[in-house]
């Protein structure tokens, strides 16, 4: 396993935000840990997927494992402070320790480099990141049942209409 630029071997918190109003957002994950924060850009959809892979690696990875000893922090980092365009994750396991890894891969380096991020987690970080981000996720404008596309304030052309009968937004409760 190659080294992390940054790796955050114990995490006071890890959280997905979006950022914006429905239908304009940004999405980033944030993690705290050890006197430093990182803050990872990424697309919805990878988000999403993310949680997917997590809630599905944590039905088949069974609970147990002895904790490895807490390295507090990891690796020094050129700061407190982190931030980056997420372009590629990878989610893992640990079977000794029972621990959980997200490896986050900087957009703007070269394919092959090394994660810039490594964020170790137990099983009840990911469980409640993974609900989190599901949340986060759905919290959007309405998908459209046809065609599953996003129905904004103005309404839908849904294409399995052949863009006819345009569907009314859907109304709001309060």
């Amino acid at each position: 396993m190659a080294d992390a630029e940054s790796e955050f071997n114990s995490i006071d918190g890890l959280r997905a935000e979006a950022l914006g109003e429905p239908g304009n957002r940004t999405f980033r994950i944030v993690v705290d840990g050890g006197g430093r924060l990182a803050v990872l850009w990424l697309e919805k959809e990878l988000l999403f997927q993310l949680s997917l892979a997590i809630r599905q690696l944590l039905v088949t990875v069974p609970e147990g494992g002895e904790p490895l000893p807490d390295e507090g922090g990891g690796r020094s980092a050129p700061g407190p402070h982190i931030e980056m365009r997420v372009a590629k994750l990878q989610l893992g396991h640990h079977g000794g320790s029972g621990r959980f890894l997200i490896e986050a891969y900087d957009a703007e380096a070269g394919e092959g480099a090394a994660p810039a991020v490594r964020v170790w987690g137990s099983r009840e970080d990911l469980e409640a990141f993974a609900a989190e981000a599901l949340d986060v996720c759905a919290s959007g404008r309405p998908l459209c049942p046809l065609c599953g596309g996003p129905i904004d304030e103005t309404g839908h052309v849904c294409p399995r209409r052949n863009g006819h009968n345009k569907m009314a937004p859907p109304e709001l409760s309060g």
